[in-house]
């Protein structure tokens, strides 16, 4: 596939159409109030993976609603003082996956903190968290669980669990609350940019190719799934359109990155018909942090840059955490 979308010198300056909610920080601050009246119960087992270059921990915490969401805590074998963490949500339909697949992070020297996606894990990658809230009529998948009202929407209960795992990782003893960043991929971007805007003091985010971004174009000009998940639904729900537009402006990357605090290193690939570049640029373009690179890979589609991003990121990452203090507020 060739490039479809813009060219690159209209991607620089793109700017979204969705409209930001009113409320939209008091949705957020009532959800994640919410979630902080169940304890975290944030708790930690050693398990014997067979790996000698690092300690894993099964990791269980309480959730949107309480509900226990589990994770991989990875950490460098043989350290005794506190890392800086690494903090990774995982691509759509896929879950933490098994531990020896979650090697790069500990072998740089820092703990890694994955969080498991409720109710996804069948897709690529098996999951153990279950999403125990139901849902009214949904295409398959997951956009579209509960769109039509916010606070039932699938993505209020993912993006609060990501905020918790944020939260569980920073309270064991071998990481270092105050050197804490978040990375993914995809979905796993798209929250990235949630957790950016909603966890205050982070050192550093880095979304690649992120997901869930510029809902209005993306649902416009992607034929590929997830994004064309929300187009099977309105074409059956056909007066539901302004109510989905409405239920996905609160979850829009876009509004998120507005808010965002932390440096950012951001990735696009111009072949993406999955996230296309436009709806990863309204998100870059819109991020309001004190600092903000982004990589482009002209000539690849959704995988990104794969293994170059990650060596980026290696490089980025490490400056960033070593000197956090003059990006923090």
């Amino acid at each position: 596939m060739a490039q479809f979308d813009v060219p690159l010198d209209e991607l620089r300056t793109w700017r979204s159409r969705s409209v930001e909610p009113a409320d939209f920080e008091r949705f957020w601050a009532k959800t994640l109030a919410q979630a902080r009246t169940h304890e975290l119960d944030a708790r930690f087992d050693l398990v014997d993976t067979g790996l000698v270059t690092v300690d894993v921990y099964d990791a269980t915490f309480a959730g949107f609603g309480g509900h226990p969401v589990k994770g991989w805590l990875v950490l460098p074998a043989g350290t005794s003082e506190s890392l800086p963490v690494v903090v990774e949500f995982v691509g759509y339909g896929g879950g933490r996956g098994l531990p020896h697949t979650h090697l790069l992070w500990a072998s740089a020297g820092f703990a890694h903190f994955v969080m498991d996606t409720r109710g996804q894990g069948s897709g690529w990658a098996a999951g153990s968290t279950a999403d125990p809230v139901g849902s009214a009529p949904a295409y398959p998948g997951f956009l579209t669980k509960g769109i039509e009202d916010p606070y039932a929407y699938y993505y209020r209960r993912v993006f609060t669990d990501a905020v918790r795992a944020v939260e569980a990782a920073r309270s064991h003893p071998r990481t270092d609350a105050a050197r804490t960043a978040a990375v993914g991929v995809s979905q796993g971007g798209g929250i990235t940019l949630a957790v950016g805007a909603l966890v205050p003091d982070l050192v550093a985010i880095a979304p690649d190719v992120p997901f869930l971004c510029d809902f209005p174009r993306a649902t416009a000009i992607s034929d590929r799934t997830p994004y064309r998940e929300v187009g099977h639904y309105l074409s059956t729900h056909r007066g539901s359109v302004e109510r989905v537009r409405s239920t996905l402006a609160y979850f829009d990357g876009v509004h998120f990155a507005a808010r965002g605090r932390a440096p950012a290193l951001f990735s696009a690939a111009l072949e993406d018909l999955t996230c296309p570049p436009s709806t990863v640029f309204a998100a870059f373009n819109a991020y309001a942090g004190p600092h903000k690179e982004i990589e482009v890979y002209d000539f690849n589609g959704h995988e990104g840059g794969g293994p170059h991003q990650q060596a980026v990121q290696l490089r980025w990452l490490a400056q960033q955490m070593a000197d956090p203090g003059p990006q923090r507020d």
